[in-house]
């Protein structure tokens, strides 16, 4: 009736071949995986300079738009735009300093220094009057190099950071202009 066959052949192991098809699939998945194990990882970094950049810079500007706000006058415009003194309603000074060299921007009241900015390429002071040029958004220089009657602080810097050593798009571009609201004497 039934006879049994020696259905040995084709039951073995895994041949050669179909052993370096997989070895070569295996590599290939691996080969892809690393990729974007880097790939995101170099742009969860960006992602994270991003934000902090963005963290520090939205500080900065608050407290600095505060203090220009909340301040009677503009007592010192000095060092091409990059240092700025003003008298605040205790008649105290706070001075805002832009350090090329260590790319910080320091705010210091009284005995108290605070780094405002760090990692900052290029920062500018500029002053105007608060008096609008006509069909312009833009407002007339100090009389003659005066500070008597600066009312408007134009503000602007960009800071940057470093991915894996070369300096890439982390910049953080801030600009403001903000007016003097109490009146000085």
């Amino acid at each position: 009736m039934f006879t049994k066959r020696n259905k040995r052949v084709g039951e073995g192991a895994f041949a050669l071949t179909e052993m370096l098809v997989v070895m070569g699939i295996s590599s290939i998945l691996m080969l892809a995986l690393t990729c974007f194990f880097m790939l995101s990882s170099r742009s969860f970094v960006a992602f994270f300079n991003y934000v902090d950049l963005d963290d520090g810079n939205r500080v900065a500007m608050d407290i600095l738009s505060r203090d220009i706000r909340q301040s009677r006058r503009v007592s010192e415009y000095s060092n091409g735009g990059k240092r700025l003194v003003l008298e605040d309603s205790d008649l105290s000074s706070i001075v805002y300093d832009y350090d090329s060299t260590n790319r910080t921007l320091t705010r210091i009241k009284g005995t108290e220094s605070r780094v405002m900015l760090s990692e900052c390429d290029n920062l500018r002071f500029d002053l105007a009057q608060r008096t609008p040029i006509r069909g312009t958004y833009e407002f007339y220089p100090p009389a003659t190099n005066s500070i008597a009657n600066v009312k408007v602080v134009d503000v602007a810097w960009v800071c940057s950071r470093k991915i894996f050593g070369r300096k890439e798009n982390t910049e953080s571009v801030q600009t403001a202009r903000i007016v003097i609201r109490k009146q000085g004497t």
